[in-house]
């Protein structure tokens, strides 16, 4: 991916350097929502307990000291920082133009180790989330070393590819499909609630795929391979690899994020197609 020497987002809050001790990071409410989705998924699959981030209550109050951030941070940091300038010049025109209205770009959360957000506490093991209650997007850049080594979908196309990605689901929050489809989801059993929460996944892989149309249209940023290393890093997280993975029998019930082959076709349909209406995962028939 060309990305050096291009324009950085302003919309970033750095929060890395800061080290927790004393006790657990202090949450309100536990995980919701999609982060609470993040925090299940990742930490199941690396066989983490991640019951602290999902019960509210009293925890301890964390005290953090700071660290130096090391060259390899900084420049993670300076390429989310185009990336996220990216999905912000592509959005704009594509409110614009095809939903006839303004868009109101999120902030991108940076921290290492632990930190914390409405919807619940963050650590390295709960993997990139968006919180709607903030309407920021939390990353800890370590989750690209996670990415490549560990779910064997490297490239920095891929790592663009998660923070389109969390991007999406603010772009859903905006249209205010992701507030609906939460509600639903609350009044719904277990595995409607999870049917819909991969349509939920689905679509912001579709919308993934549309910005990377455009981030070629516009910035001329993808290199040859890039957009097989997007849909290579989209079927390995897919539900079912991951569950086979632990050597597990795949069970669709359980499903919250779709299976490998749903999440690369979504961002492929969108990379083709380059229409938000193109991206209804929600009327269609067979995902």
């Amino acid at each position: 991916m060309r990305w050096q020497g291009r324009r950085g987002s302003r919309n970033i809050e750095d929060r890395r350097g800061r080290r927790s001790r004393g006790g657990r990071v202090g949450m309100t409410g536990g995980a919701g929502g999609l982060g609470l989705i993040a925090v299940v998924l990742i930490g199941w699959y690396f066989g983490i307990d991640v019951s602290p981030f999902l019960q509210g209550g009293g925890t301890q109050s964390s005290v953090t000291q700071s660290r130096p951030i090391s060259e390899a941070e900084q420049r993670e940091a300076e390429f989310v920082s185009v990336v996220l300038a990216d999905t912000e010049e592509v959005w704009a025109d594509l409110f614009r133009t095809q939903v006839g209205t303004n868009y109101d770009a999120p902030t991108l959360v940076l921290f290492s180790g632990v930190t914390q957000s409405p919807c619940g506490g963050a650590s390295g093991a709960t993997g990139p989330f968006y919180c709607p209650a903030d309407r920021k997007a939390y990353l800890d850049t370590s989750f690209f070393t996670t990415l490549d080594q560990q779910l064997g979908a490297g490239g920095d196309f891929a790592a663009a590819y998660v923070i389109a990605h969390e991007v999406s689901h603010h772009v859903q929050n905006e249209l205010g499909i992701l507030g609906q489809a939460n509600r639903i989801r609350a009044q719904s059993s277990e595995q409607q609630s999870n049917a819909i929460s991969v349509r939920v996944e689905l679509q912001a892989d579709c919308y993934s795929g549309i910005w990377a149309r455009e981030a070629q249209a516009r910035f001329n940023s993808l290199e040859r391979g890039d957009i097989e290393e997007a849909v290579n890093a989209a079927r390995q997280i897919g539900d079912d690899r991951l569950q086979r993975s632990q050597g597990k029998v795949p069970m669709p019930h359980t499903f919250t994020h779709g299976t490998s082959e749903q999440r690369a076709g979504w961002f492929a349909i969108g990379y083709e197609e380059g229409r938000m209406e193109a991206c209804d995962t929600f009327s269609a028939q067979s995902l």
